[in-house]
């Protein structure tokens, strides 16, 4: 991730900061918040409205790495409204609400719109952004999370892109449906979530026009340009299936494309094991670049392609791949809710090793378990709440997953497929904290499991082998179980690759 010193922040800002029309907008009555209230990061969406679909159209130059956007945003508000914001770190030139002028202000990270005339609670409201710069150039609270490729760009990021290539409300409590259209010279391609609609060429561009159809997390929405090899094909059940290895990957580029390709073999397994695939298209993205870690956009996680440096690597697939039920279709509802996403997945590529012989999920507990010292730094983090700029660090992942576990062996394997299946229905294109996820296990399993969660959520020790904690009745802390783990060091790889930049996905 590229950092910004202050000085050169405050640089940015003096020259791109806006007030529209000389007028100054006062705080007060009508005003919808800043922020959704993320404890983490306060001022990460907004209040007001409420996001229904997003028109997002850029052109991007690859040679200058820069962005001119206009986006239009269909929304309702849910509050009386004479002033809202929307996150854009890039410079905006012009905001039309519903057909008329607006004015704005614009910070580093928010932009500040006042209508014409006050929005009424539950109005609809349009509002059409146009704005450009050079995503690269911008940061917020010290972040810059854009990526530039040897060929082009990849705009993904976790917790926050959205706002350096199009003004949202960056949130997963606000999703929305979109159409995004990316124009890119004629012999570039561009690829992002759902289904491809079309690409068209016009002269020396072409317009890559993707749209996804179920509600999506802003930091889920994605474009990667450059250059590369696509496959097209569609499932038995007619899924279109596309994916995208950059053309000079190498041998890297080789693995990639062979893992990618067993997208649906995956999803069909991860289907049985949660229900029904929660989307209308599938793939996967390895650009031209080793930017460190892999993220779960929805329909189409995109991969750096370190990951297959070493060869196959199918454990990352199966990763991101159950992201598309726990992460995308059941998003957090608030950041520090983040094991719902990393400790599920995680589990997951246990439940691979498993059926395929290369270690159960028992196994690999007891691994991770024993090969951990108590006085360990791995234990301190309490995963339920790891704080902020700690969302991704390794526990939440190993010791996420080992919770799951030690929660099947607790209350069984009935008890507990039926929660994680219940979980993902229930909350299908919505949200979920892990206050509700302890509820509904209790609810299907009929006990009590305060302490338990307790133990692997919220204290910062290493959970005593007992049987409220999830341990076998025959569990021996003296002496290891027979090791058959063959899939431990590839599940690492994938912790360790993520963790060495500080992303995870």
């Amino acid at each position: 991730m590229k950092h910004r010193s202050s000085t050169a922040v405050a640089a940015v800002l003096s020259t791109t900061s806006l007030v529209v029309a000389g007028t100054s907008v006062a705080a007060g009555g009508g005003a919808g918040s800043p922020g959704v209230g993320d404890p983490y990061y306060p001022d990460y969406g907004n209040g007001g409205y409420d996001v229904r679909h997003y028109r997002v159209a850029v052109d991007y130059d690859p040679a200058a790495d820069s962005i001119e956007g206009r986006t239009t945003i269909r929304a309702r508000a849910t509050q009386r409204l004479t002033q809202f914001d929307l996150d854009l770190v890039l410079p905006a030139s012009k905001v039309v609400v519903d057909g008329r002028p607006a004015t704005f202000t614009q910070t580093e990270h928010e932009l500040v719109v006042t209508p014409r005339r006050p929005l009424h609670r539950g109005e609809p409201m349009r509002v059409t952004v146009t704005y450009a710069g050079t995503p690269a150039d911008y940061s917020a609270h010290g972040i810059s999370p854009w990526i530039t490729t040897s060929d082009g760009a990849a705009a993904v990021g976790e917790p926050e892109i959205a706002p350096w290539w199009f003004p949202s409300n960056d949130h997963p409590r606000d999703k929305a449906t979109y159409d995004v259209e990316v124009t890119v010279p004629h012999d570039v391609e561009a690829l992002g979530n759902g289904v491809l609609v079309s690409s068209r060429r016009d002269g020396a561009d072409r317009t890559w026009h993707w749209r996804e159809r179920k509600p999506m997390a802003t930091y889920l929405a994605f474009f990667v340009a450059g250059q590369f090899d696509i496959t097209h094909s569609r499932t038995p059940s007619g899924l279109p299936v596309i994916n995208a290895v950059a053309s000079n990957g190498g041998s890297e580029g080789d693995y990639a494309a062979a893992d990618l390709a067993r997208t649906p073999e995956v999803v069909r397994w991860e289907s049985r094991q949660w229900g029904p695939y929660p989307f209308e298209a599938m793939g996967g993205v390895a650009p031209a670049a080793d930017f460190g870690f892999a993220l779960e956009n929805q329909t189409r996680p995109v991969y750096t392609r370190g990951f297959w440096r070493n060869g196959p690597n199918i454990y990352v697939v199966v990763h991101e791949l159950a992201h598309q039920w726990y992460g995308d279709s059941v998003s957090v509802e608030n950041w520090r809710d983040i094991w719902l996403n990393e400790g599920f997945a995680s589990f997951t590529e246990w439940l691979w090793s498993e059926k395929h012989g290369e270690g159960t999920a028992a196994e690999i507990f007891r691994e991770v378990y024993d090969g951990i010292p108590a006085d360990a730094p791995f234990w301190d983090l309490t995963i339920g709440d790891p704080g902020k700029g700690r969302e991704f660090a390794g526990a939440v992942y190993d010791r996420g997953a080992m919770t799951l576990q030690a929660l099947r062996t607790r209350i069984g394997g009935p008890a507990f497929f039926d929660t994680m299946r219940t979980w993902a229905r229930e909350h299908r294109y919505g949200n979920g904290s892990i206050a509700q996820f302890i509820g509904l296990a209790e609810r299907v399993s009929g006990q009590r499991l305060d302490g338990f969660f307790d133990a692997w959520l919220y204290t910062g020790a290493k959970p005593e082998p007992t049987r409220a904690n999830g341990f076998p009745a025959d569990w021996d802390s003296t002496t290891s179980a027979r090791r058959n783990v063959t899939s431990l060091g590839k599940i690492r790889s994938v912790r360790r690759h993520l963790l060495d930049t500080g992303h995870a996905g």
